[in-house]
């Protein structure tokens, strides 16, 4: 039984937004090499998919990555989780979201919180193509919501021999209202204006199917979800998507072996949306709850110039205990 190492963050990375911001601008890009393959999907479009190209790995095992909102496989989160599995010899892949991978989609959407089609889809093809390897998957941010709401949705045929979730945003309309103030504001103003620039390109195309010119206006998730991501996807508006997309509601049906690591101080939700009860009744979950650590942070070390990687390390570790 993997036992895990107690976070403490530096003293050069004190503070949920420090651990948050530091830990994006500190992860290292491009130190594992990478092989696109584009597979075109069954309406049409296509998804691009990112696999670690680095010989000597096992052949038994591959962990599928779900990167987080307007993320991608290339993020350096995922870079880093590339590393740290392929020094402990394993193959990892990651999926790019659809219009995440540098080029937009053909089809009119795009992806959202709870869209797990893909995932379901790219995992079958996997097992098709693999029918050797176990498979395991580790879905961060977005991803993680994603991930958990496709474990519990598909119970004992998740076809997933292990999973983790980092950094889940379990409940999607508190985590949209606990952004709306103070400087977790700075974040969605990021997030916001690198989605918005999709819709702009494909303005033709959306304006009869969006609320054009509220979702350009859009200052929040909400007033964006309500605008866009809802007529996009086959919702009556925000609440009913954060509702039918929240991973919470689907903790209790997940039958795959799950770590979550999460922070209590989290930007992006609210502790008390935690849902620490649900998390400890399914024997399933292994829940790691830190009581620092931000959003995909979780960075430490004495030296600000060698950072070290906690989450993802505990990840690896975590992993390889349960594959073997």
């Amino acid at each position: 039984m993997v036992v895990f190492p107690s976070f403490h963050p530096p003293w050069w990375a004190r503070g949920h937004h420090a651990q948050t911001l530091g830990a994006r601008l500190l992860r290292p890009k491009g130190r594992v090499p990478l092989r696109r393959e584009r597979w075109d999907t069954p309406d049409g479009d296509f998804v691009d998919l990112d696999f670690v190209d680095v010989e000597g790995l096992r052949e038994d095992c591959l962990v599928l990555l779900l990167h987080g909102l307007e993320g991608s496989a290339r993020s350096g989160y995922a870079y880093q989780i590339y590393e740290e599995l392929s020094r402990q010899g394993f193959q990892t892949v990651g999926l790019n979201f659809r219009s995440c991978s540098g080029e937009l989609n053909r089809g009119l959407r795009l992806y959202h919180s709870g869209e797990t089609e893909d995932p379901r889809w790219v995992l079958g093809r996997l097992k098709e193509r693999f029918p050797q390897k176990r498979l395991a998957a580790v879905g961060i941010s977005l991803g993680g919501n994603v991930l958990l709401k496709f474990l519990g949705e598909s119970g004992e045929n998740s076809g997933l021999d292990v999973a983790v979730a980092w950094s889940v945003p379990f409940e999607l309309s508190e985590g949209a209202d606990f952004m709306e103030t103070g400087f977790a504001q700075t974040y969605v103003t990021r997030l916001l204006r690198s989605l918005k620039k999709k819709v702009r390109t494909r303005s033709e195309e959306l304006r009869p199917l969006v609320d054009f010119e509220r979702t350009l206006r859009a200052r929040t998730f909400r007033e964006f979800d309500d605008a866009a991501t809802a007529p996009l996807h086959g919702f009556e508006g925000a609440a009913d998507y954060y509702a039918r997309s929240s991973s919470a509601a689907f903790l209790g049906a997940i039958t795959t072996p799950t770590l979550v690591v999460h922070s209590a101080d989290d930007p992006f939700l609210p502790v008390e949306a935690i849902p620490e009860t649900a998390l400890k009744a399914n024997p399933m979950l292994t829940p790691l709850i830190t009581e620092q650590g931000g959003h995909v942070g979780f960075i430490t070390g004495a030296n600000p110039l060698k950072p070290v990687f906690w989450a993802e390390s505990v990840i690896a570790d975590w992993l390889v205990e349960r594959l073997g």
